[in-house]
């Protein structure tokens, strides 16, 4: 499995790993990929210094990246607390009765919890950047689809490409005008932020459009049948994200029985167990369908707030629900690869799996030639 775009990012596969995992992304860059750590959860810049400085130590000098969460325009933005002061109170009663309703645990106070996770503000977002140029990175993701032209520029200025998701072919053809690298062609199925378009058609799309040495797909890929399938509409690599979720270095969130409650309940879920809303984040993305995205779109339930509202609002509850042992509960983003995530897996079993089903893939497809 080689395309070119191994040899432009100095990696063995063109597998690219979107993870919020340090050591996910870590083990990701060691297999030969490229681990790309998701910088939202982090609140303080400093403390994203030290986990990079520690990726710098563990991938054995090998190319990670760095995602980050930042819209195109500069938005008007107050302090944590004047926004704060922006969410009716009725959407607070509302996550507190229903917390209260799924008999989800308050915080416990003898501890001390981040205060609303505020990587989705642009600020934020900017120290992201600063910081992350201060290391060794190889690429800059955006989540929200192209940065800022500055910032564009400030990572071109330390030989840094930069990523950017579409979940449409015109949002495609302005990344590339604005100067964004690569193009991650990201379909209807992915976990997360996500457009409305089928990956099997969006791929090819954006492929047309801006050339195929440009683009990854992303988007129900949980197999090497998946990647083969991938590259075979023309892409020259994929991006996963969903699927590091069930990895065995994924250690975020509780743990109970030696895997966390997330865990547990993406193992038993089907790729029919998801659902596309605003309630995460206050922009479309596809979340585990659970009993809190169900009361969200209950009958007299607010509508979500516009981002980053939304998620000042539930962040805490977030943390609440991360720390309860419900897996009928959980709030997390996750695509419709969900399905195929019936087992944990070290990353290095999981590469050695993928490379062979690409392989038995590309095998059947050239004997039908």
């Amino acid at each position: 499995m080689r395309t070119p775009l191994c040899d432009r990012f100095g990696i063995e596969y063109p597998i690219f790993a979107f993870t919020p995992s340090q050591d996910v992304a870590a083990a990701v860059t060691r297999a030969g990929g490229m681990g790309v750590l998701g910088a939202v959860r982090f609140n303080d810049a400093d403390e994203l210094d030290e986990v990079l400085t520690w990726m710098d130590e563990n991938t054995d000098g090998k190319p990670y990246g760095v995602d980050i969460v930042m819209p195109a325009k500069v938005p008007t933005e107050g302090k944590a607390l004047d926004l704060d002061a922006l969410i009716p109170a009725e959407h607070r009663a509302f996550v507190e009765r229903t917390l209260a309703e799924l008999n989800v645990p308050p915080l416990d106070t003898s501890v001390e919890h981040a205060a609303g996770v505020l990587g989705w503000l642009h600020s934020v977002a900017r120290s992201h950047v600063d910081v992350a140029l201060k290391h060794p990175i190889k690429l800059i993701a955006n989540a929200l689809g192209s940065p800022p032209p500055d910032v564009i520029a400030q990572a071109h200025e330390h030989g840094v490409p930069v990523a950017a998701l579409a979940g449409a072919v015109e949002h495609a053809k302005r990344h590339r005008e604005n100067g964004v690298d690569l193009v991650i062609a990201q379909g209807y199925e992915a976990g997360g932020h996500t457009g409305e378009i089928a990956s099997m058609v969006l791929v090819p799309e954006i492929v047309d459009a801006v050339g195929g040495e440009n683009v990854l797909a992303a988007g129900g890929i949980g197999s090497g049948r998946q990647i083969a399938a991938a590259l075979a509409l023309g892409a020259s690599g994929v991006w996963m994200g969903s699927y590091w979720l069930t990895s065995a270095e994924y250690r975020l969130g509780s743990a109970a029985n030696g895997m966390s409650t997330t865990q547990r309940a993406l193992l038993k879920a089907t790729s029919a167990d998801t659902v596309r809303t605003r309630i995460y984040s206050g922009k479309p993305a596809r979340l585990l369908k659970t009993k809190w995205t169900q009361a969200w779109a209950a009958e007299g339930a607010p509508d979500a707030l516009p981002m980053p509202l939304q998620n000042l609002l539930v962040s805490e509850a977030h943390t609440r629900i991360a720390n309860s042992t419900d897996p009928d509960v959980v709030a997390m983003p996750v695509g419709q690869i969900v399905g195929r995530m019936n087992e944990i897996k070290p990353v290095a079993q999981i590469f050695t799996e993928l490379l062979a089903e690409f392989d038995a893939a590309a095998n059947r497809i050239d004997s039908a030639r």
